[in-house]
């Protein structure tokens, strides 16, 4: 008895201090490395219209949440972490088919797995996938995406700095809004833009009993313009946040004022989840309707245990009275999935 207790306590004291989100204190926009945040990912994506293609790539940093039980019992005590999982999603328009693969690195028998995340400058590597950073460009080479990324314009953070709310918890979030993109995608020689995101915080992602759901867009305007948008539900399915931001050609970013997000179609897909496509999208100075170029785009996660929609889409509109064309990604995440023979959770 007292040998289990001993254990705990030493156990206990192998806990890492992890770091919340404080509404008050804004990220710095080039805080690109990694931090002690429950949870934590970076993400580019890029849909490239001259090729016909367009691709995601994540990667997740998170810990067990420390007041988290399975029965009498607390993983984070013997599975302080960090937990990491990757993803990669390919649509081929042409071919009108999408790929996806993840990999995680937690098993009961190997917990932290071969992945290394280090900065500066930034490095991030699982397996043969990584990320990485030299001088001012990004090279990313995981599997199919082989590409060069170099900013267009400076980092930004996010008006407020975070998404998210108390209730659902918050996420720090900076970007580098426009990347000139060149290499190869599924063998085929690529260039155009990227979008590129590193969040993190206390959010837990994906709904279920905690967290929150979302529905996100990263566009590219014809006028050089770049524009996030970000609507954020708690877990009974209630908009709490809608968060927007405008980045200028010049790279200066501000808040999009008096954001509205109105979901005009939806699709349900094969799992019987359904997702809303098509939007309108108002502002002051902003007037967008964005539809997806192809609708079957789900993905289901095993290593995070989210079900979530990720794919081109398209717009057209106004900005500030003059007329524009929007291209770029969303993601629409429709809550939990529990894949067959289990795996570890993220939340």
């Amino acid at each position: 008895m007292r040998l289990g207790l001993l254990l705990l306590i030493l156990l206990a004291g192998c806990l890492p201090a992890l770091e919340g989100v404080d509404p008050s204190r804004p990220p710095r926009p080039e805080a690109w490395g990694p931090h002690n945040a429950p949870l934590e990912w970076w993400y580019v994506s890029s849909y490239l219209p001259e090729a016909g293609l367009a691709f995601h790539w994540a990667f997740f940093k998170a810990y067990a949440p420390q007041d988290w039980q399975v029965g009498p019992l607390r993983p984070a005590l013997f599975f302080p972490g960090p937990y990491h999982a990757s993803h990669i999603a390919i649509t081929d328009l042409r071919a009108n088919q999408k790929t996806f693969e993840e990999r995680f690195d937690f098993r009961f028998d190997r917990p932290f797995g071969d992945s290394v995340v280090r900065y500066p400058p930034l490095f991030i590597q699982q397996g043969d996938w990584q990320l990485r950073q030299e001088g001012r460009e990004f090279q990313l080479a995981a599997g199919p995406i082989q590409v060069r990324l170099t900013p267009l314009k400076p980092a930004v953070v996010h008006p407020p700095g975070y998404s998210g709310t108390a209730e659902t918890g918050r996420m720090y979030y900076v970007s580098y809004t426009r990347l000139a993109l060149e290499g190869t995608l599924l063998g085929r020689r690529v260039q155009g833009e990227a979008w590129m995101d590193h969040q993190w915080g206390d959010q837990l992602g994906g709904g279920g009993s905690l967290g929150a759901i979302w529905d996100w867009f990263g566009l590219h305007l014809s006028n050089g313009v770049d524009l996030m948008l970000y609507r954020v539900k708690n877990t009974q399915g209630q908009v709490v946040q809608l968060a927007g931001s405008a980045t200028n050609p010049q790279g200066r970013v501000e808040e999009v004022v008096g954001l509205r997000m109105t979901p005009l179609e939806s699709w349900t897909s094969p799992s019987g989840r359904t997702y809303a496509l098509a939007w309108q999208v108002e502002a002051e100075g902003l007037s967008l309707r964005l539809e997806p170029l192809r609708k079957e785009q789900e993905l289901l996660s095993a290593s995070t245990r989210v079900a979530y929609w990720e794919g081109p889409v398209v717009g057209v509109g106004s900005w500030r009275g003059q007329p524009v064309l929007a291209r770029g990604m969303g993601e629409f995440v429709a809550g939990p999935y529990d894949p067959p023979g289990g795996g570890f959770p993220l939340r």
